[in-house]
């Protein structure tokens, strides 16, 4: 796998009648067409009608798929239609941010059935963030969306490189007090199921491509704008994590080497101008030259900045102008460097929409090629504040897809009544 994978008891069916590797490739295919018949399956898939219902009475037993009733007739006899059950597991996505958790509760096509989230100092407390996640893991589980669904696995987004070979391991520069060890093996344990671990950027790519603006977008970025800054790319398709699980580190982009410190040893990186911490400095710095602004009413938060720019403060608006010329700066330099289709801007900042996007277009094409801006497109991300938990379901969801022995004992559908 890709992907960190931090394996549990019980994780895997071991019935003798599990799919064969063909039918994964035949269960991803009900997943993407949702209703099908054999006929179409056999056509799409290139396959032998008599291998597919050999297949599909492989599949049936699991209680992933059903038969729906009949399709229409095109001159034979009505083909009985096959649909994935979306519903028939659930899935939990974990983002520990710098400052937060959040879980989300997933059906199998990325809905949302339950979500908790929480204020937690995550980069000073693992002891506590360990906790934290195992309490809201098991309160999206009683949920009454929940309804008792089997769990597949939980994702978990984590506000550091990930390198495939070691997914247990965390940036000791990025999150010091964990000590380079994530330590979330009682997952795990205390759920029977997989625990599967990325960075949090390629994990808002990946709920991109899957469920967003980015959706069909086969080469894109993403860009998470937080406490940190970090992006993710997808690349024909695939998140792209590099040789040791550091790619997309734009954060630590020195864009001015004579700029502010920075935790990682440089001067002037991306995050010393844009992420949270810099952001509430920096409108901290300009109360005085805006006695009007609505942010002298208490201690500033990045929240804060947002809702005052949404309503035309313009000391809001001018700290989100200057905060869309830096990330303009290395935008650029991606763009040039990687020509993605479409860049998505993610995280805290987000919710600002044009009035982020506005000056930040105008900034990359001060500083690219006409040829990468015209090719990208900048959009704001529209999943919201749990985008980043969505792509840490997504990731499990994923590679049951590819798997289909990831997925645990499902009951099967009720018969339907004459």
């Amino acid at each position: 796998m890709q992907n960190g994978n931090l394996q549990g008891k019980g994780l895997r069916r071991a019935e003798p009648d599990s799919p064969r590797p063909l039918a994964n490739a035949v269960l991803h295919l009900i997943w993407q067409e949702r209703r099908v018949s054999r006929a179409e399956i056999a056509r799409l898939a290139n396959l032998s009608r008599s291998t597919v219902s050999e297949i599909i009475n492989e599949l049936l037993p699991t209680g992933l798929i059903a038969e729906v009733g009949e399709g229409p007739s095109r001159g034979g006899r009505r083909p009985i239609v096959l649909e994935f059950r979306d519903d028939a597991c659930g899935i939990l996505g974990v983002e520990m941010s710098a400052s937060h958790v959040v879980t989300a509760l997933t059906n199998l096509r990325g809905r949302v059935l339950a979500w908790h989230s929480r204020e937690h100092p995550v980069r000073r407390d693992p002891e506590g963030t360990r906790a934290l996640v195992a309490e809201l893991c098991e309160k999206c589980l009683r949920a009454p969306q929940a309804r008792g669904l089997p769990l597949v696995g939980i994702g978990l987004a984590v506000p550091s490189p990930v390198d495939p070979s070691v997914p247990d391991g965390l940036s000791r520069v990025v999150m010091p007090a964990w000590e380079g060890r994530l330590g979330m093996e009682h997952l795990a344990e205390r759920f029977g199921v997989p625990v599967m671990v990325d960075n949090d950027a390629n994990l808002g790519a990946l709920a991109e491509h899957w469920w967003g603006v980015g959706r069909g977008v086969d080469d894109l970025a993403y860009i998470k704008v937080a406490t940190g800054v970090g992006s993710g790319h997808v690349i024909q398709g695939e998140i792209y994590r590099g040789a040791t699980g550091v790619a997309g580190e734009i954060g630590h982009i020195a864009i001015d080497p004579k700029g502010p410190p920075c935790i990682c040893g440089l001067n002037g990186c991306l995050v010393t101008f844009v992420g949270g911490h810099a952001l509430v400095a920096r409108a901290e710095e300009l109360l005085p030259e805006f006695p009007e602004s609505p942010l002298h009413e208490g201690p500033v938060t990045v929240h804060d900045i947002e809702d005052a720019a949404l309503t035309g403060d313009p000391l809001a608006l001018q700290v989100a102008t200057e905060a869309a010329g830096h990330l303009g700066t290395a935008l650029a330099g991606l763009l040039n460097l990687m020509n993605p289709a479409m860049v998505i801007l993610g995280g805290d900042l987000s919710r600002l929409g044009d009035l982020l996007v506005d000056p930040l277009r105008d900034t990359v094409k001060a500083r690219t090629l006409v040829s990468s801006v015209r090719a990208a497109e900048i959009r704001a991300s529209e999943l919201g504040p749990l985008s980043v938990a969505i792509g840490a379901s997504t990731l499990i969801l994923k590679e049951a897809l590819a798997d289909a022995t990831l997925f645990p004992a499902v009951p099967l559908p009720e018969p339907e009544s004459a």
